[in-house]
């Protein structure tokens, strides 16, 4: 009786294991990595890009709000959509923010990124959002910031300079932060001065 030996037809077993264990590690620091907010410096200390956006929510509807008409403000520009969830954590902050700071000059506006309307007047409905919040038709708006996911968040200052830009969710501390440096800078001012 002769016996014959199997040819393995695939790689061995632990070649196999080693392969979804770097698999395993690669995927769980990249969730990690993704987590974990991140600071862009592309536009900070330089010019707000220009922007206009209509307002499609509660007492702004059909308003038009423009960097150039709000010179002089503090602008917190905020990209989201109602498919992201890191977008619902953060606008509680927001809106709290928005009725804390708003008799100081700060404005909050929303930019509904590559969304439908419905369901984004819906989640502004569900948080009881009241800062302006409009739809970036042609994702113009998000084009001239660079915006490559939401949510996205950029401080601007009383003289449209660019302060911070956040990648991720911002915290309300964060938020709070910022804020308070920006109005404790004398209006005229120049960053850094």
């Amino acid at each position: 009786m002769t016996r014959t030996r199997a040819v393995p037809t695939s790689a061995p077993v632990g070649a196999g294991l080693r392969r979804f264990l770097v698999l395993a590690v690669a995927f769980a620091w990249l969730a990690i990595a993704c987590d974990v907010p991140r600071e862009s410096t592309a536009f900070k200390g330089g010019p707000a890009p220009a922007f206009e956006i209509t307002a499609f929510n509660k007492e702004f509807a059909d308003r038009a709000f423009s960097l150039e008409q709000l010179r002089g403000q503090i602008i917190v520009l905020n990209f989201w959509a109602s498919w992201c969830p890191e977008c619902e954590h953060e606008m509680p902050a927001f809106e709290e923010a928005w009725r804390r700071y708003r008799d100081q000059g700060v404005w909050f506006i929303g930019v509904d990124y590559m969304d439908f309307d419905e369901e984004a007047l819906a989640m502004l409905e569900r948080y009881q959002i009241t800062y302006p919040n409009g739809p970036d038709r042609g994702t113009e708006i998000s084009k001239r910031y660079r915006v490559t996911g939401v949510p996205e968040t950029i401080f601007i200052d009383r003289n449209g300079i660019v302060q911070e830009v956040h990648l991720g969710p911002v915290s309300r501390a964060r938020v709070k932060q910022v804020i308070e440096q920006m109005l404790s800078q004398p209006s005229g001012e120049a960053p850094g001065a």
